[in-house]
């Protein structure tokens, strides 16, 4: 038990940081009117992108260790939904991962937006949304289902959580 708990602990820990790099990396006055073509992204200074990319990347893999202690918790109730739900989380967050780690290269091309011809730049943006955005409509796919299944597998019993944690699912926090 003291192994799901440190787990636990270090899948919290991934939350904060890669919250925390994500904020670094999403966040300006202007995410909003400006959100076509990434624009809100020439509004995050360089400095931010940077420690927002570190600490995404530095904080992503505490995300298994989570994984693994959610694992542990359902595994009394339903094995087979405990499989499923690890499964999904280990992939969900390999995939993120991936996405998580383009958008400081995606905000300083956003920053150079000058320096390349119209046509360039927006070859770069189309082919970056084809290729890496499709990853966190994905991954928000996945990330539903999860909690669906995280949602059944606590109601139905047996787990080592209690029945109100299955509020606690990622779609509601």
């Amino acid at each position: 038990m003291k192994l799901t708990k440190i787990l636990g602990y270090l899948g919290l820990l991934a939350s904060i940081i890669v919250g925390v790099g994500e904020y670094y990396l999403h966040y300006s006055d202007y995410v909003i009117e400006f959100s076509r073509n990434y624009e809100f992204l020439k509004y995050v200074s360089l400095e931010n992108l940077k420690i927002g990319h570190f600490l995404a990347v530095i904080g992503l893999p505490f995300y298994f260790a989570g994984y693994i202690h959610i694992y542990r918790m359902l595994n009394t109730g339903n094995k087979f939904l405990a499989q499923l739900i690890l499964a999904l989380g280990l992939v969900s967050f390999s995939v993120g991962g991936i996405w998580i780690g383009s958008r400081a290269f995606l905000g300083s091309i956003i920053h150079l937006q000058d320096q390349i011809t119209p046509t360039i730049y927006q070859e770069i943006l189309d082919n970056y949304t084809s290729y890496l955005e499709i990853l966190v409509i994905i991954l928000r796919g996945v990330i539903a289902l999860l909690s669906v299944i995280f949602v059944i597998a606590i109601l139905k019993g047996g787990t080592l959580y209690r029945k109100w944690m299955a509020f606690f699912n990622p779609i509601t926090i």
